[in-house]
C-alpha cells in the first residue's frame, strides 16, 4: 500500500528534532530525518529517542516520519543496521529509506521500505523491479523529464508504489549513487555519507591539444533545483511525493521552503477539486503563516528546473558555488571604512548584520558583511554601510559595482520567531441531555469524541446573548491542535453555563478526540515482494551496482544476476574507471556539443565530442562523452595512498574476509 493516488505528500527534511517539529508545523505531510547512523549524511545524526518524540508530534496530524538508512553497508555493519531498524520501528517510524538491497535479505521489522535516490532510478524497468522487490515508494532520479516520469508511472502500479521526486534544493551533478570521486581522492565515500563535494571546486578545462577551454570555472557545480512552476505537470506525470532537499540545511530554510511548497500544493489541490479525481493532502490540518514564503531569501546558487522540461544550457553555477543573492543596488562612493550604496528599490532597507556580495573582475564572488548600516537619504535610497572587514581588502570594489544581498537579517529574525500555526478543523455540538449536557467534537477526518457535564438549567439573564456567548466560548481552542469550524447549540432553552464548566467540558472532549485520533492512526504496511522473485533488468552488475556485502550479493543473485562485482569501495577497481556519470554535459554548457553545431554553416563537422581534461591543482580528471544516451563520464583512478589506507580499514572491519563476488568483471569503453 502506497500513497493513495489522489493524495499529494509534501516531504520536508530535518537535520534534528527541532527542525523536524517546525517542518510539521509549517505544513509537511512527511519528514525525513537521519538516525544515529547509516544515514548518508555523516553530520546529520539523531538519537532514536529524539526521533520518537518527532513521531509522536507528527502523528497528531497524520504526518509521517521516514528515517534514512541509505548508505551501503559492510558485512560487519548489517547487524547494527538490523538492530537500529527494529529500534526505529518500535519508536513508531513510518518508513525506512534504503539504498543497500542487502537490507531486504535480513530480519527487518514489518516497516515500509522506500528506495533512496541513491538507488539511481532512471528507467521504467528499474522502477518496476524495485516495486516488485517490495519497495512502496521510490525516489526518482532528478535528471528525468516529465515524459520519462510518466513512462515510469505507466510501467508501475500506483496502488502498490508511489513516485517521489525532488522539487527543491541543492543538485548533485552525478546520477545519485554513481559518483566515486570522493572515494577515489580521499577515501571518503559518497555512498557512505562522506562526500567531499569535488563537484563544487574550480577547474581548468583543457582540450586534447592542451588548449584552455575554461579557466577556473566550477564546471561541475549545478544551480539549485526549483520546480515551483512544474508542480501541476509533475502531478499529471504521476508524482505524488514532493521532496525538498536539505538535511544539512538550517531552521530558516526548512520553515521557508516548506511553507512555500505548502502554499503551492494547497493552491493546486484547491484548483483540482472538481472532476473525477480531486486531489487531497495526505495529512490533516490547515497551515497559516506569519510571513510570505520566498525561496530567494535562502542560500541558493540561483535556480534551475534542471531536465524536467528537457536539456538546457543554463543549469550550471559555473562562476561560483556560493550564494550570489539578489540585486540590491550599486556602489556610489567608497570611504576609508565605509561604502555608500544607491539602492535599486528606494523603499528597501539595509540592516546591521546583512550579508552583501559582488563579483570581482575575475567573476569570483566577494563577500561584504555589514557591521553597521546607516540611511543617508531615505527618499533617494542612499545608504552607508560599514563592513566588518577592512574596505581596502575588498578586492576590485569600485564605484558602479553592482551589489547583491545574500543575507537579510530582518528576514532571518522573522523566521527565528513563531512563524506558523497548524490546526485541524473540528465541528462542535453542545446539547442538553437528561443527565446534563454533552459536547461532541467531530474532526475533519471523521473522528468523534464526546464529553459529559452537569447542567443546572438556569435560564440566562440575557437570552439574546446566551447562544452567541456559548458559541464564542466553546470556539476558543487555545493552544490545542484544533480550530473550530462551526459551533452548534442544541438547547431547549437559553441556559446559562458558567465559563469554567464550558472550559472543563471542552478540555475533556479535546483530550478524548486526540486519544481517538491516536487509536485510529494506522502504520504503513510493508509491501510483499512478488513471488517468484522478479528478475533484475540486467544479468551482470559492475562496481556501479554498489554491492558491498554478502547479503546484497545474495539479493541480486536471487533475482537472476549472474556476475556481481563488488562496490568501488571494496578497492578492487584500481585502474581508470568512470568516477562519475552525469546527465550534465560540459561540452553542451560551453556550446561545444556536436549536436549544437549540426546545421551551423562553417561549424558543422568541426566540433567533435573529444575528451576534455579537468585540472584542479594536482588533481586531474578526464571527461568522456557518450553521445547516444547523452551522458558524460568523469574518468579517473584511485590514489595509491588512498587505496592502501582504505584496504587497511577494510581489513580491520572484515577480519580478513575481503569481498570477492565474481570470476570475471563486466566492462565497457568507459570502465563500467
Amino acid at each position: 500500500m502506497s500513497l493513495q493516488n489522489h493524495q499529494l505528500e509534501l516531504l520536508a527534511p530535518a537535520r534534528n528534532l527541532e527542525i523536524g517539529l517546525e517542518a510539521v508545523q509549517h505544513g509537511a505531510d512527511a519528514v525525513y530525518i537521519g538516525g544515529p547512523s547509516f544515514g548518508a549524511r555523516s553530520s546529520a545524526d539523531n538519537s532514536v529517542s529524539d526521533i520518537a518524540q518527532l513521531v509522536r508530534h507528527a502523528h497528531r496530524f497524520n504526518s509521517r516520519i521516514f528515517v534514512t538508512l541509505n548508505t551501503i553497508l559492510r558485512d560487519d555493519e548489517l547487524e547494527g543496521a538490523r538492530t537500529l531498524a527494529w529500534q526505529l520501528y518500535d519508536a513508531g517510524v513510518d518508513a525506512l529509506i534504503v539504498q543497500d538491497m542487502g537490507l531486504l535479505e535480513i530480519d527487518l521489522p514489518p516497516i515500509q521500505l522506500h528506495a533512496s535516490t541513491q538507488t539511481d532510478i532512471r528507467t521504467p524497468q528499474k522502477a518496476r523491479f524495485l516495486q516488485d522487490a517490495g519497495l512502496s515508494q521510490i525516489v526518482l532520479a532528478r535528471e528525468l523529464t516529465v515524459q520519462q516520469i510518466a513512462a515510469i508511472r505507466a510501467a508501475t502500479d500506483a496502488e502498490r508504489c508511489s513516485l517521489e521526486f525532488f522539487v527543491h534544493g541543492a543538485l548533485c551533478v552525478a546520477y545519485s549513487g554513481q559518483c566515486y570521486i570522493s572515494a577515489a581522492h580521499t577515501g571518503r565515500s559518497a555512498n557512505r555519507g562522506e562526500c567531499n563535494q569535488a563537484c563544487r571546486l574550480p577547474y581548468q578545462v583543457v582540450d586534447a591539444q592542451g588548449r584552455f577551454v575554461a579557466h577556473d570555472k566550477h564546471v561541475l557545480s549545478m544551480k539549485d533545483n526549483n520546480q515551483s512552476a512544474n508542480l501541476a505537470a509533475l502531478v499529471d506525470a504521476g508524482v505524488r511525493s514532493f521532496k525538498i532537499e536539505g538535511r544539512y540545511k538550517d531552521m530558516g530554510y526548512v520553515k521557508n521552503i516548506t511553507a512555500h511548497y505548502r502554499r503551492l500544493l494547497d493552491a493546486l489541490i484547491e484548483e483540482r477539486q472538481s472532476g473525477d479525481y480531486p486531489l487531497a493532502r495526505s495529512s490533516s490540518g490547515r497551515t497559516t503563516f506569519t510571513f510570505t514564503p520566498d525561496p530567494d531569501q535562502n542560500f541558493n546558487r540561483e535556480f534551475t528546473d534542471y531536465f524536467v522540461n528537457g536539456r538546457q544550457d543554463t543549469i550550471g553555477a559555473f562562476d561560483s558555488p556560493k550564494n550570489p543573492g539578489q540585486p540590491i543596488g550599486c556602489v556610489t562612493q567608497i570611504g576609508p571604512n565605509w561604502v555608500e550604496l544607491q539602492l535599486d528599490d528606494k523603499s528597501a532597507s539595509l540592516h546591521n548584520g546583512d550579508g552583501l556580495c559582488y563579483y570581482d573582475l575575475q567573476k569570483e564572488l566577494v563577500g561584504l558583511a555589514v557591521n553597521r548600516a546607516e540611511v543617508q537619504s531615505a527618499a533617494k535610497g542612499k545608504w552607508r554601510v560599514f563592513p566588518k572587514d577592512a574596505v581596502a581588502g575588498l578586492k576590485d570594489l569600485r564605484k558602479g559595482t553592482q551589489v547583491n544581498r545574500n543575507r537579510d537579517m530582518h528576514w532571518t529574525r522573522v523566521l527565528e520567531k513563531k512563524s506558523s500555526d497548524r490546526r485541524i478543523g473540528v465541528w462542535l455540538a453542545l446539547a442538553e441531555t437528561p443527565q446534563g449536557m454533552a459536547l461532541t467534537l467531530t474532526d475533519e477526518d471523521g473522528h468523534t469524541a464526546t464529553a459529559h457535564g452537569s447542567l443546572q438549567r438556569q435560564v440566562s439573564k440575557d437570552c439574546a446573548m446566551a447562544e452567541a456567548t456559548l458559541r464564542e466560548q466553546l470556539g476558543r481552542m487555545g493552544n490545542t491542535i484544533f480550530e473550530a469550524l462551526d459551533v452548534a447549540i442544541q438547547f431547549s432553552q437559553p441556559w446559562f453555563v458558567p465559563a469554567s464548566s464550558l472550559n472543563a467540558l471542552r478540555r475533556e472532549a479535546v483530550e478524548s478526540l486526540e486519544a481517538a485520533r491516536f487509536k485510529a492512526f494506522t502504520r504503513l504496511p510493508r509491501a510483499a515482494a512478488v513471488e517468484p522473485p522478479a528478475p533484475f533488468p540486467e544479468d551482470s552488475l559492475s562496481y556501479l551496482g554498489n554491492v558491498f556485502n554478502q547479503a546484497a550479493h545474495r539479493f541480486y543473485a536471487r533475482h537472476g544476476v549472474q556476475v556481481i562485482a563488488p562496490a568501488y569501495e571494496a578497492i578492487e577497481e584500481l585502474g581508470e574507471v568512470s568516477l562519475m556519470i552525469t546527465k550534465h554535459c560540459v561540452r553542451y554548457s560551453l556550446s561545444l556539443c556536436p549536436k549544437q553545431a549540426k546545421g551551423v554553416t562553417g561549424v558543422q563537422g568541426q566540433v567533435k565530442a573529444e575528451p576534455l581534461q579537468l585540472i584542479n591543482g594536482k588533481e586531474k580528471l578526464t571527461l568522456r562523452f557518450d553521445c547516444k544516451p547523452c551522458e558524460m563520464h568523469v574518468v579517473g583512478k584511485m590514489k595509491t595512498a588512498v587505496a592502501r589506507q582504505s584496504r587497511e580499514e577494510l581489513a580491520l572491519s572484515a577480519q580478513g574476509q575481503p569481498l570477492t563476488f565474481h570470476k570475471r568483471r563486466p566492462g565497457s569503453e568507459f570502465g563500467h
